[in-house]
């Protein structure tokens, strides 16, 4: 569950990002600021990488549970 929504945010960054980026050299033209974009695009990338990286999955079955007690 923890690394679908880091892909989501992940992937929601990166558009954000993008539109935000087109948005400030005048490419295209958007209903927000292109520098709220930008910025939520980038903590949202980087905060999406960050849970696929360093979070384990709660789907993931522990280790130290799985190992046979004497």
């Amino acid at each position: 569950m923890i690394k679908i929504l880091g892909l989501i945010m992940t992937i929601g960054g990166a558009i954000a990002l993008i539109f935000g980026v087109l948005g400030l050299f005048g490419s295209i033209a958007l209903m927000f600021s292109p520098w709220a974009l930008a910025i939520l695009g980038v903590i949202f990338f980087f905060a999406g990488i960050s849970l696929i990286k360093r979070r384990r999955d709660t789907n993931e079955p522990d280790a130290q549970s799985t190992t046979r007690r004497t």
